[in-house]
């Protein structure tokens, strides 16, 4: 609709000379380059927000001295139990990096542990309510290979940043996301039973199918 408006707005004006004409076409120019302009900023900025993501990850993966197999071996120190899930993340605002270990012990109380990254000391530990006891339970009911056993098979891959139980669907497993010294990311699948390591290709397509929506 703009467009036509433009065009006949250009067509009376010729009427009347031919420099005011031109004046108005360039209008119709101006507001394409404004679009084009706003769209290239938007992606500048899209592009920005991506590598603060990876320089921020970066930070976290070199600012950890302690493995997510020392730190689950920590936590297990200080509440026995079985490790269901250890994440290396910012604690709070302050912007503090913890190793986060969820530890569920032998009735069924879950326990959140923290662990420095530094030198693989308990920070503090809490009792947290979950409502997947009994799903944890039975997927890892028969496992042979531990959270502690899986993130040392994924750290052939990487530096191992997070280690959990997936157990929803029908291919219970541990997952695991490793990165490089760079930011660069990629998860992981670790069989229960014989710790075998295969490229999560489920997320991999999750994130191309991000990737295509956000250039559209």
């Amino acid at each position: 609709m703009k467009r036509n408006i433009v065009i006949a707005a250009v067509t009376a004006a010729a009427l009347i000379g031919g420099g005011t004409a031109t004046a108005i076409a360039t209008t119709g120019d101006d507001q394409g380059s404004a679009r084009q302009a706003a769209n290239t900023k938007l992606s500048d900025d899209g592009n920005r927000d991506d590598q603060d993501d990876r320089d921020d990850a970066a930070a976290k993966v070199s600012s950890s001295d302690v493995t997510a197999p020392e730190a689950i071996a920590s936590a297990l120190k200080h509440t026995s139990g079985t490790v269901v899930s250890a994440e290396l993340d910012d604690e709070d605002d302050s912007g503090k990096v913890v190793w986060n270990v969820d530890v569920l012990s032998g009735d069924n109380t879950w326990h959140s542990v923290s662990v420095d990254p530094s030198n693989g000391k308990v920070l503090g530990a809490q009792a947290d309510d979950e409502d997947d006891t009994a799903q944890v339970r039975a997927a890892l009911k028969g496992s042979s290979v531990t959270a502690e056993e899986a993130a040392k098979a994924a750290a052939g891959k990487g530096v191992v940043t997070s280690v959990g139980l997936d157990e929803d669907g029908k291919d219970k497993s541990w997952e695991a996301e490793t990165r490089t010294s760079g930011g660069a990311e990629q998860d992981w699948k670790i069989d229960l039973g014989s710790g075998k390591v295969t490229a999560d290709r489920a997320d991999a397509q999750d994130d191309d199918a991000d990737d295509a929506d956000d250039q559209d």
